[in-house]
């Protein structure tokens, strides 16, 4: 898995190192499992807190399935 550079927006969340993507996405649902950002009514949504708005293109909410979508234009 080559190693891939974070945005600002995205380092804010996971950190400035480069890691693979398999590892961001780890780093993403750790942060959104502990700050509770899951949707409680529909568990396929993910809310944005002040962090992630940067990181989904200023949505307040995305589904996970987007969220892939966000965070590969956040790697470099």
């Amino acid at each position: 898995m080559k190693a891939l550079t974070p945005s600002a927006a995205l380092a804010a969340v996971i950190g400035n190192k480069a890691v693979p993507r398999t590892e961001v996405v780890k780093k993403i649902w750790a942060y959104i499992k502990a700050n509770k950002l899951q949707d409680k009514a529909n568990k396929r949504m993910i809310n944005a807190d002040a962090k992630l708005k940067p990181v989904f293109g200023g949505k307040a909410q995305v589904s996970m399935f987007d969220m892939a979508k966000h965070l590969a234009k956040n790697l470099s």
